[in-house]
């Protein structure tokens, strides 16, 4: 993997055994993956296993297709997802305002160059593209949606620390399941842009979960609104012959820029099962943070495991065909298609393209939501 230099710095509150401790300075995310591409590696292999989102053994497809439905309504309610400071530390490479930017162009080129005003965020997590919407003087308001309290609560604090005064009234953080949720709304407050990142789709391994999902989201949009989901890009299904190792690291440094400890992450992995049938693949996604032990000697610097975390997450993998048929089954219309966030990446380049990047819109005359 190829590393950038991050300059924010991060304190983490852990949650050691699912006891909340005082808070400990891990220190600042010293680099990233350049990008967000998948990378397999065959070193380190360890094997399935785990508890909380899905089933490691089934018994048919029926029962599949079963457990993966349940287990996608407790969606960032595993330890994974209640672990907010290390979730969004792993992430952290991203770069959060290039991505608001590019989210903001697809709706103003649909809009006579109007930026959204209103936007939504779903599964949103620490919410960190809503947090940096509101940086923008145009946008007013931002509505994060998330079923995980860890995370919400995680979320606040950032917002109250990154955004003014006039602003951090703006975040409207909603606890709700994103495949049936309202949000009461009069009709000048309804949303301009709504927002399915970092492959959260993938969580919905159903149709009618899918369909439920961007009906409710039919509802609090404006004629017109724009939906724009990221996912991995559908080269991978069609590659997926058997699964790999997907980690990378973040190597942390305390604030006189010494080492001081590493995350570890796991998303996917290589004994995962796959079910070509139903192209929901069970991801192991663990992760493993170390630090410097403060009970080493003065002359001597070791480091331990200070908190580790490992579960498996049915994920389903889209094609552009299946979004294409859910969007016009909800009331929506694929306009365009995009191989990163980010501006001038083709969905077909070969070299470039590595997530699916979908612009829907809203359209009169769609299908009635009731979720």
């Amino acid at each position: 993997l190829s590393f950038i230099l991050l300059s924010s710095s991060v304190v983490l509150d852990l949650f050691v055994d699912g006891l909340a401790t005082p808070t400990r300075r891990i220190g600042r995310r010293r680099r990233g993956p350049s990008s967000n591409k998948r990378q397999g590696t065959s070193q380190d292999k360890q094997g399935g296993g785990g508890s909380g989102f899905g089933t490691t053994s089934s018994s048919s497809p029926i029962d599949d297709a079963n457990d993966d439905a349940n287990a996608s309504k407790t969606k960032r309610n595993g330890r994974i997802y209640s672990m907010p400071a290390l979730y969004d530390l792993a992430f952290g490479y991203r770069n959060y305002q290039e991505e608001v930017s590019f989210l903001i162009e697809q709706h103003q080129l649909l809009h006579q160059g109007q930026p959204p005003r209103r936007v939504l965020e779903l599964a949103a997590g620490p919410a960190r593209h809503s947090i940096e919407a509101l940086k923008a003087l145009y946008v007013q308001s931002a509505t994060a949606l998330d079923n995980c309290p860890e995370m919400i609560e995680y979320a606040k604090d950032i917002a109250s620390q990154e955004l003014g005064k006039e602003k951090k009234g703006a975040l409207n953080y909603v606890q709700a399941d994103m495949t049936n949720f309202k949000i009461p709304l009069a009709p000048e407050e309804e949303c301009d842009s709504a927002w399915m990142l970092l492959g959260s789709l993938q969580h919905l391994t159903t149709n009618p979960e899918v369909i439920s999902c961007f009906q409710c989201i039919h509802r609090v949009l404006k004629t017109d609104g724009t939906l724009i989901i990221e996912l991995p890009h559908p080269r991978e299904t069609f590659s997926l012959v058997e699964c790999t190792r997907n980690g990378w690291e973040i190597p942390l440094e305390d604030e006189d820029g010494n080492t001081s400890g590493e995350l570890r992450i796991v998303w996917g992995d290589d004994n995962d099962h796959f079910d070509p049938i139903r192209q929901v693949r069970q991801f192991t996604v663990s992760m493993e943070l170390e630090g410097v032990d403060d009970k080493a000697t003065h002359n001597t610097q070791s480091t331990k495991i200070l908190q580790s975390v490992k579960e498996v997450v049915p994920l389903r993998h889209f094609t552009s065909q299946e979004i294409d048929a859910l969007a016009r089954l909800s009331g929506f219309e694929v306009e365009t298609m995009h191989g990163a966030l980010a501006k001038g990446v083709d969905v077909n380049d070969e070299d470039e393209a590595f997530r699916l990047v979908c612009v829907l819109q809203k359209k009169e005359g769609g299908v009635t939501a009731t979720c």
